[in-house]
């Protein structure tokens, strides 16, 4: 299991914890609205970091983009092994090709 699954995995798991001790579930106590609200935070600091900051800062703050986007998906039940599937359905296609599906 990777570092990504196993955060998924804690993630999940905090869904039914007390939000007074835990960061995970406070947010998605918050509701899928206020865990999309901090996931654009937190890619907009990965966007400035990309910019002008650190190799150490971009690396941060990439980190965090993942764990709000696992929180995300929790937050409106995704699974991240249904992005995983998505990901291989798309595997070997074009960008352009896949984007042009999507019309």
């Amino acid at each position: 299991m990777s570092a990504l699954e196993r955060l998924a995995a804690t993630v999940a798991a905090r869904r039914g914890a007390d939000p007074e001790s835990s960061w995970t579930a406070r947010l998605l106590a918050r509701g899928p609205g206020k865990c999309a609200e901090k996931f654009g935070e937190e890619a907009v600091e990965a966007i400035v970091a990309a910019a002008s900051g650190s190799r150490e800062e971009l690396t941060a703050e990439a980190a965090d983009v993942l764990y709000h986007l696992l929180v995300m998906l929790a937050a409106r039940d995704i699974p991240l092994d249904d992005v995983l599937a998505e990901l291989e359905r798309r595997e070997g296609r074009s960008g352009i090709e896949e984007k042009a599906a999507r019309r």
